[in-house]
């Protein structure tokens, strides 16, 4: 049986994984702090012993380091059995604030590096491989000042159910979530966003289930919460200039950066 890679091991939703997963799985996690990701490997050590856990401290958006990664991975022998592809960034500004490094930034981290580390999972795979990606309730529509990242998010939801039908032997599942309160920052946009927020927010814990009961089942898709659910299917017959108009008037003027 082979490892299961999670990327962005060390942000709030991919602890949420590894804890989860650590039950079942022998854990190979990246992320861009050694120290973080020592510190994790510890805590998972200590819920299940008998598993294994390799960390490797990457910046996914080098191309250099994703060979690193990968070089290590062969010289160990190691193969995948699962697919975990959490590292994204949700900086949010008007684009002509964006300067070409975060343009870069931003889009390599959450498309390019993404798709090509799933590409080096593929050539290194066990039969019985699962895939779940995390893209977002943001990549259903695009959103003014938020362009890039639900740009981004979107074409991961493409790309994964295009690779659906090219992998059929695989279990490939998108996550798309709305606000999981992890962090201070996201916190702040659910409480700007009102009602509709604190409706569409859920624990990682909860989206961590309700993610690998979808992924087991092989669904294409899986939007945790009742009520994201329902914003997503009042979405297809809002007309799209409504939509944008709505998004752009409440998040105008709020700024957040990833660096």
């Amino acid at each position: 049986m082979g490892y299961t890679l999670i990327t962005g091991a060390c942000g709030g939703l991919g602890k949420a994984f590894c804890r989860e997963l650590i039950k079942t799985d022998d854990l190979f996690l990246t992320g861009r702090s050694a120290e973080r990701l020592n510190e994790l490997k510890a805590e998972l050590r200590f819920v299940n012993p008998q598993a294994n856990v390799i960390v490797f401290q990457a910046d996914l958006t080098s191309e250099k380091e994703r060979e690193n990664l990968f070089l290590f991975a062969d010289e160990n022998d190691i193969t995948f059995s699962g697919y975990f592809a959490v590292a994204g960034a949700d900086i949010q500004k008007a684009f002509i604030k964006y300067t070409p490094e975060k343009i870069v930034f931003q889009t390599r981290l959450n498309f390019e590096a993404n798709i090509a580390v799933c590409r080096e999972v593929l050539a290194r795979r066990e039969k019985n491989l699962k895939i779940l990606c995390v893209s977002s309730m943001s990549g259903s529509t695009p959103m003014p000042y938020f362009a890039i990242y639900s740009a981004t998010k979107s074409a991961l939801i493409g790309f994964y159910t295009s690779l659906r039908f090219e992998v059929k032997d695989a279990k490939i599942t998108v996550l798309a979530p709305g606000g999981i309160p992890t962090r201070e920052d996201v916190k702040r946009d659910i409480k700007i966003q009102g009602w509709t927020g604190r409706m569409s927010a859920k624990p990682a814990e909860f989206v961590v289930k309700k993610a690998l009961k979808a992924l087991d089942k092989n669904k294409r898709l899986v939007i945790p919460g009742a009520f994201n659910k329902f914003v997503y299917a009042l979405e297809k017959f809002v007309p799209l200039s409504v939509k944008c108009r709505f998004v752009a008037k409440k998040w105008k003027g709020k700024e957040k950066d990833a660096f």
